[in-house]
């Protein structure tokens, strides 16, 4: 229907009315267009922020598995050497230690994997200040490993023709009947040769070290790396079939400083799709003051 003003009077009446309906309408529908802005971005944002929780496993953040190539350990598998532990409050590493565990050890030129047989004493560390409890092993221990589900007698083992892997070095040895390669690279900053308690050997300052694994014509699998050293580097201890798989598995002692004694365990069973072995555990015993 249309409407048509014949008088100005009405019309301004009606153009005054309109003005006044269209303002309570804008006030009325701006609050609620605004609640639903800051609705969509809340909900944006809650898509956006990850919990810190999702970030962190094992105490540590995950990395772009392109950036960092090498595998964490996993939380289910731990580590002891029969060395001094430092308290740390009330707690200490060798506080993990029970009968349960076992003990890789040497005798008579062989390896073994057999119970734990170990006293704790108390101690004190003059250079820190620290008190600490120190594990003796009764025997001749490489490594106590927490994880009794490992099977005990002797392990199959390979003698390592040298225990220190160069960048640009390879190690090639035969574990059953397949040919492994272990081959380094990084960069070397210096050389020089050191005298050790087996006599003059060569020692390099290296940065950005890494090292390879490869079974015959396999791809080489990334497992150990690191950025820099202090006076030390890292040094081959032990291949040989500790998780019993018919695969050879190594331990690996990588001090990253002169006041710090690092070992790290590599099982193959641990091994992901296409790779050879995986970190299973590791442990650090700092003693500087």
């Amino acid at each position: 229907m249309k409407f048509s003003f014949r008088n100005k009077h009405f019309k301004t009446v009606y153009d005054k009315q309109k003005s006044k309906i269209m303002k309570r309408t804008i006030l009325i529908f701006l609050p609620l267009m605004m609640v639903m802005s800051c609705k969509d971005k809340i909900q944006e944002t809650k898509k956006e922020v990850r919990h810190p929780q999702q970030e962190v496993q094992s105490g540590k953040k995950l990395k772009d598995p392109e950036q960092n190539p090498v595998e964490e350990a996993n939380e289910d598998f731990e580590i002891l050497l029969p060395k001094e532990y430092r308290d740390f409050g009330n707690e200490n590493e060798a506080d993990a230690l029970t009968k349960n565990w076992l003990d890789l050890y040497q005798k008579d030129g062989k390896f073994y994997l057999g119970k734990a047989d170990y006293t704790i004493t108390r101690g004190y560390s003059e250079c820190s200040g620290d008190s600490t409890r120190i594990i003796n092993s009764k025997n001749n221990s490489l490594l106590l490993l927490g994880n009794p589900r490992l099977t005990q007698g002797e392990i199959k083992m390979v003698k390592i023709a040298k225990n220190k892997i160069w960048p640009k070095e390879k190690l090639k040895f035969h574990f059953g009947n397949q040919e492994y390669t272990l081959r380094a690279e990084g960069k070397v900053l210096s050389s020089e040769k050191v005298h050790t308690d087996e006599g003059e050997e060569l020692y390099q300052n290296v940065k950005d070290y890494k090292l390879y694994l490869s079974a015959g014509n396999s791809p080489e699998t990334l497992f150990l790396e690191e950025e820099s050293f202090n006076d030390t580097f890292v040094e081959l201890l032990f291949i040989g079939d500790i998780d019993k798989d018919g695969k050879p598995d190594f331990i690996f002692g990588a001090n990253r400083d002169y006041e710090e004694e690092r070992v790290i365990l590599y099982l193959s069973s641990k091994a992901g799709k296409g790779k050879l072995i995986k970190k299973a555990a590791e442990v650090a015993i700092q003693f500087d003051c």
